[in-house]
């Protein structure tokens, strides 16, 4: 299966995805943005030069379609709303093909790296990057070449990965960010102590966060109790379950807060998880000492510290931690539905606070 998925990090089967897509009902949009909030003005959009990427001195690459939707609306079409439905669009206007220099005799479906565009964030050049390469397919090697590619093409002094992440603190509720520049590699069947880290030095600016106009930016995740309620219900009605929203939501993980937390842990010390295996972060703590959990960034990282190139990663919580209690099927189905639902929104935040750290 394509992509930077949730659904692989949850457990759950390709049949089960095609099958179970949970959405709100008259969910709101992403607002046009005000940027005179904090005395700036929209990314400009420059032309981008097709078959051959383009000089940057930054690189913002992002994974999933939810993601790719708020990134392009944060740093490309900031002056209308977005409607929810576009959470789950393919394609958008602007971006370039990246298919050349592939690998002899690739997987069978996977046909390109991504597609990428060009933008100036107060008079910088940034490149925005959505992949279609992953850790968990076609592979670590394919991921590996890919961020060398772009090293040696763009030149970037910094490389952001930027996305959705399950999280691994019970305090973390939906739609929190975190900012690290450091990640830990999980290996099955090792102990965690001798699982390989790869981190710099690389501290996010925060002064365009710190601003007090940034906060009126920030979208609260629109949960109600009465979505998460109808949730519940088309949850157990497509498993064949009856668990109580308290069960699937203990302690209200699932409802964002009314100021989206935003946390600047970069510098190294603090490390992210990256797997392609079932890992979940649940109210027993198992995973409490990382920033979060995601399919990607340590690869990412580790070829980033081998070039040499700065490199940091901001993960916006798209599935809390689960209940301990419940079975692990049920815990990666619930965190699957969360991520689908409130996705988009979740992202936004995450893009924002990307382009502030550029910005700032």
């Amino acid at each position: 299966m394509s992509g930077h998925n949730p659904k692989l990090r949850l457990g759950i089967s390709a049949a089960e995805e095609a099958e179970f897509e949970p959405a709100l009902h008259n969910a709101p949009a992403l607002p046009a943005i005000d940027w005179s909030q904090v005395g700036q003005q929209a990314p400009a959009l420059p032309n981008t030069p097709a078959g051959k990427l383009p000089k940057a001195g930054a690189v913002v690459i992002t994974w999933a379609e939810a993601e790719w939707a708020a990134m392009e609306h944060v740093f490309c079409s900031s002056g209308s709303a977005m409607p929810y439905s576009d959470r789950n669009k393919g394609s958008w206007n602007g971006w370039e093909k990246f298919d050349y220099k592939l690998a002899q005799n690739p997987p069978s479906g996977w046909t390109y790296w991504g597609y990428y565009r060009l933008v100036q964030i107060a008079g910088k050049t940034v490149l925005l990057f959505k992949s279609n390469t992953h850790l968990d397919w076609p592979g670590a090697s394919y991921l590996q070449d890919m961020v060398k590619i772009i090293v040696a093409e763009v030149q970037p002094s910094l490389i952001l990965s930027v996305g959705t992440a399950g999280g691994g603190k019970t305090q973390d509720h939906v739609g929190t960010v975190r900012a690290v520049s450091a990640g830990t590699l999980y290996k099955s069947g090792e102990q965690p102590s001798q699982w390989p880290d790869y981190s710099n030095s690389w501290n996010a600016g925060w002064t365009m966060i710190s601003k007090p106009g940034f906060g009126k930016l920030l979208f609260p995740i629109p949960t109600t109790a009465g979505d998460l309620k109808e949730l519940c219900s088309q949850f157990n009605q497509h498993y064949g379950t009856s668990y109580p929203l308290s069960e699937l939501d203990p302690n209200s993980l699932n409802v964002g807060d009314a100021s989206p937390q935003i946390d600047n842990q970069t510098g190294g010390a603090v490390s992210l998880l990256t797997t392609s295996t079932f890992v979940v972060g649940t109210t027993s703590g198992n995973y409490q000492n990382y920033a979060c959990i995601e399919m990607d960034d340590a690869v990412v990282g580790q070829a980033c510290k081998t070039a040499g190139t700065a490199f940091g990663f901001v993960r916006n919580i798209s599935d809390p931690v689960q209940n301990a209690a419940l079975p692990s099927k049920a815990q990666g189905n619930w965190g699957s539905a969360i991520y689908d639902a409130y996705g988009l929104y979740t992202s936004y935040n995450g893009a924002l606070a990307a382009w502030a750290i550029l910005a700032g």
